[in-house]
């Protein structure tokens, strides 16, 4: 039987087909967002100090570790990563040892052993170093000396781009002759020609005969500010014979290339010899291996950025937490707004997307504010203590992927809030 046309025309208009909602663009809903919060700075900028101090903490501690790093292996690169550093051992003072170095335990007869008498050894030199005024007409400059031998710019990979270094005549007779740095050529010559002309150390003068090429600056060291001459000269006339026989020196380098620990293990066991020294008793003298210097400073240096990198961390949680508590009154604040925009047909999903897009962008802008500070500070760092600026593309984009998850994560509970409110409840909030 037929519905009456008044029943089925009742029926139709109560029961409406539903109207299908376009759903708003992303790029409206990220225009209010910044809408939102561009009407409340100040709050939106102490909300981002958080993710900015921790996002700058990761960059600039990972780039300033990175670059310390690297700097020093350049540092040990430069002395040589197959080079062994012997040095004199420590003198003690009643109960207490000096420093390395302090006694005069090593001698140039100790080198020329070792050369002829450890097989795996490439190449041998030994030095003396001490700091003097180089004076040349009224211009002065404080610098370190090093009496060296005839191998030494072989073991340090020392280059001569114009003269000479000294022979073996002019070492075996005591030579008033210098190398020098381009530091010192500059400082003390003024871009003329130093060939041939006399510098001043300690109220002697030393033929100018060569300068070496320029090794760089590396931490802080100018390692051009150097000048050499022979072994026999400074043992003679700046240091004196204070061994109690041969010359005494402050080190001996030795190249051992790919063996390092056989020619370590041989060294030991020739200097304990020489020196008469058996078990019990302790080494006069130091090894140093360059490689194992550059392991260690790689793996403390690594722990320390770790354990910067966690209390950034915390930093972070600390401003994710911050970003949740202004959600959740920005929620409170705006209860009427949402249930205005409820009753006017917006949708749960509309007022989840609104809220959870403000704090994504609150820490994402933090984030990139914090990336760039994070840059500049590890930039200006890197200036001030002379180490490689290095910036890790992958602490940048892990950078970006934390503060945008903390944004996601503060930002879900304030969102789920929002969008829960009943309109009617919400119209009637003050």
């Amino acid at each position: 039987m037929a519905k009456p046309l008044l029943q089925y025309n009742k029926l139709k208009y109560n029961n409406p087909k539903p109207k299908s909602k376009r759903p708003i663009p992303v790029t409206e809903i990220i225009s209010m967002a910044v809408e939102t919060l561009w009407s409340n700075k100040l709050r939106t900028g102490l909300t981002m100090l958080g993710v900015i101090i921790g996002i700058a903490s990761v960059i600039a501690i990972t780039s300033v570790g990175q670059g310390v790093q690297k700097g020093t292996e350049q540092q040990i690169q430069a002395l040589g990563p197959d080079v062994l550093s012997v040095f004199s051992g420590s003198a003690r003072s009643g109960n207490i040892r000096q420093g390395t170095g302090t006694s005069s335990t090593l001698t140039w007869d100790d080198a020329k052993a070792i050369a002829e008498q450890a097989p795996s050894a490439q190449a041998v030199s030994a030095y003396l170093q001490r700091n003097a005024q180089v004076v040349y007409e009224g211009q002065n400059n404080s610098t370190p000396i090093y009496g060296t031998d005839l191998n030494y710019p072989q073991v340090r990979d020392i280059q001569i781009q114009n003269g000479r270094y000294f022979n073996q005549e002019e070492l075996d007779t005591s030579s008033l002759v210098a190398v020098i740095g381009p530091t010192i050529e500059s400082n003390l010559f003024n871009r003329s020609d130093p060939l041939g002309k006399r510098i001043r150390i300690r109220g002697e003068a030393y033929e100018v005969i060569g300068v070496t090429e320029s090794k760089g600056s590396q931490g802080g060291m100018d390692r051009d500010e150097v000048v050499f001459i022979p072994l026999t000269t400074m043992s003679a006339r700046l240091v004196g014979n204070n061994a109690l026989s041969g010359v005494s020196v402050n080190a001996i380098l030795i190249k051992a290339g790919e063996q390092l620990d056989a020619v370590q293990f041989q060294v030991t066991n020739l200097l304990r010899l020489r020196h008469n020294i058996y078990p019990p008793q302790e080494d006069d003298f130091r090894i140093t291996n360059q490689a194992d210097i550059i392991s260690t400073f790689t793996n403390i240096v690594g722990l320390f950025t770790v354990m910067v990198v966690a209390i950034a961390g915390i930093s972070l949680v600390v401003g994710g937490i911050g970003i949740a508590n202004i959600m959740l009154v920005s929620v409170v604040e705006r209860t009427r707004e949402i249930g205005i925009r409820k009753a006017v047909g917006a949708t749960n999903s509309a007022i989840l997307n609104q809220f959870l897009t403000e704090a994504i962008v609150i820490s994402t802008l933090g984030g990139g504010i914090g990336i760039g500070s994070g840059i500049l500070i590890a930039f200006i760092a890197a200036n001030i203590f002379k180490f490689p600026f290095v910036i890790s593309v992958l602490s940048v984009i892990a950078g970006l992927a934390l503060s945008l998850s903390v944004g996601l994560v503060a930002g879900v509970i304030p969102a789920r809030n929002a969008a829960k409110l009943d309109p009617i409840t919400a119209l009637r909030s003050d």
